[in-house]
């Protein structure tokens, strides 16, 4: 597999962000979030294998702290590393940003997002209760965190 490439999402990239979220989540980001997150300056990274979309990612980062909003791989492109890229990829963009911890949210039933926060050294340092909806409810999320300092 070729190396994946970067690369800044703009307004006119949100319908193909969508097309990716919408067959990923059962509760996808909408139109809106994304196009705050673009205006307003957000790191919102789009990533490519050759000419094909294959993932997206959305980072806020103020002052020392970074908070991964959205980490999305198109479902036949997972479970090959390209994930863990695109992590690598966006706290990057943090720390270039002055971040030194980086935060996330991520559904308690989410196993294999989880293994692969774990896997790269980010920590379970909290819950919130109800906090994703679900099928027939809520969620809770997991809160963990990631030290950008060496």
């Amino acid at each position: 597999m070729s190396e994946p490439v970067f690369r800044p999402m703009t307004e006119a990239d949100v319908e193909a962000v969508l097309n990716i979220e919408f067959a990923a989540f059962s509760h996808p980001w909408t139109r809106g979030i994304f196009l705050d997150c673009v205006k307003s300056g957000y790191e919102c990274w789009m990533m490519f294998l050759g000419d094909q979309q294959v993932g997206h990612g959305v980072l806020s980062a103020a002052g020392d702290e970074s908070h991964l909003l959205n980490l999305t791989v198109k479902p036949e492109s997972q479970c090959n590393g390209l994930g863990g890229k695109l992590l690598a990829h966006l706290i990057e963009q943090g720390r270039q940003r002055g971040a030194e911890t980086t935060f996330l949210e991520v559904r308690e039933s989410n196993q294999p997002a989880i293994r692969l926060y774990e896997r790269f050294g980010f920590n379970e340092i909290g819950r919130r209760r109800g906090y994703y909806p679900a099928v027939g409810g809520r969620e809770d999320a997991l809160v963990m965190a990631y030290s950008l300092i060496d």
